[in-house]
């Protein structure tokens, strides 16, 4: 736990310290966000934020790397850190090109795309898949299919942080949230099933992307001073996915126990948890674009953090907002695989999500008074 810790707290350092260089490279290159109708900012906005994020996180690897304990996730399971590493490194320079040039949505299609067949190539990849029904049932995942839900797994998560990177904070701290969630489900299975190396891989990629989110939050939040740009999503996207992935398939599958069951579930749940407000937000957008007889990739202002602005929050306290729904629905995810009780956890949850409802209602109903 401990070398778990400096790498986050490293990573969030060097990710801190390199924005201030990068975000005067970025004013001086053209690398800057214009003021467009749908954005809530109103003066350009340096990007290139993913560039600061991914040399953070390159430097918490290194120093992993040198490690006692999580050096040996390099020995033992190297093939998926690397290629986590080398998706998100992919999908930074395919974000770098579209904060300058931007790039049309099949080409970044296509880059994300090929940053899940990189994960393939490296060994991450879905091989079994839980369903509940008829007293449960374990899918085991031929290659195609294992190939197939990994693609399709990355390319949504990917383009649900994209979505929701529309108010300072908000894609960062979603960022961080998923990671910490996913890094503590995988740190569970260190608990569960022995201290084995190879183990430790998921909660490394969660643990480094947590420490750039982390690093990246304090140039970010309202007012921002850089946004992190098509590259900072995206590389946020991929290594949740990565990290995700990696986790499920760590649980050894145990027959006789109803609770390894639910917990070969949780990284599915974990995955709907932390997606919730951007999934949501991102089916919103293409039903509405859709019927509007608009691209499904058009821009508007309709987004549900726009709407918690209209209703009468300030920018912080909508990103707060969402915070606590993210935070409240993957914890509680998470916490299923530690606590046996389930009705606890599910009325904990009931009674945190009921609290985040009425905290996001607050202004409108102060106006009806």
């Amino acid at each position: 736990m401990r070398e778990y810790l400096l790498i986050l707290v490293f990573g969030a350092a060097v990710t801190y310290v390199s924005l201030a260089p990068i975000r005067i490279f970025a004013r001086r290159f053209g690398f800057m966000t214009p003021v467009r109708d749908r954005d809530v900012h109103t003066t350009e906005i340096p990007r290139l934020g993913g560039v600061g994020m991914l040399i953070g996180l390159l430097a918490a690897l290194l120093l992993a790397r040198g490690l006692t304990l999580l050096g040996t996730a390099f020995d033992t399971n190297s093939a998926e850190v690397l290629g986590a590493l080398l998706a998100g490194a992919l999908l930074v320079g395919v974000g770098v090109l579209d904060d300058r040039y931007d790039l049309d949505a099949i080409t970044k299609f296509a880059g994300q795309t090929t940053a899940a067949g990189v994960l393939i190539i490296f060994g991450v990849q879905w091989s079994t898949f839980w369903m509940p029904f008829g007293g449960g049932t374990v899918l085991s995942l031929g290659y195609g299919q294992g190939m197939l839900l990994t693609v399709l797994f990355t390319v949504v998560l990917v383009n649900a942080m994209n979505f929701v990177d529309g108010l300072d904070g908000l894609a960062a701290g979603i960022g961080m949230i998923g990671a910490l969630a996913v890094g503590t489900f995988a740190i569970s299975l260190i608990l569960q099933y022995g201290n084995d190396p190879s183990y430790y891989s998921p909660a490394l990629i969660a643990a480094v992307l947590g420490g750039a989110c982390v690093g990246f939050l304090p140039h970010n939040f309202n007012p921002a001073r850089i946004f992190m740009g098509d590259s900072g999503s995206m590389l946020i996207g991929v290594l949740l996915a990565a990290a995700t992935t990696s986790a499920s398939g760590k649980i050894p599958v145990v027959v006789d126990s109803p609770r390894y069951y639910l917990a070969s579930l949780a990284p599915l749940i974990v995955f709907a948890a932390v997606l919730f407000v951007p999934v949501l937000d991102l089916a919103m957008a293409v039903v509405r674009r859709t019927r509007a007889g608009m691209s499904p990739f058009s821009p508007d202002k309709m987004h549900l953090h726009h709407r918690l602005l209209e209703i009468g929050h300030s920018q912080r306290r909508a990103v707060l907002l969402i915070y606590l729904w993210a935070g409240v629905l993957a914890f509680g995810a998470v916490a299923l695989t530690f606590i046996t009780d389930a009705v606890v956890v599910l009325w904990t949850v009931g009674f945190g999500l009921l609290l985040a409802a009425l905290a996001s209602a607050v202004p409108r109903m102060r106006h009806r008074v």
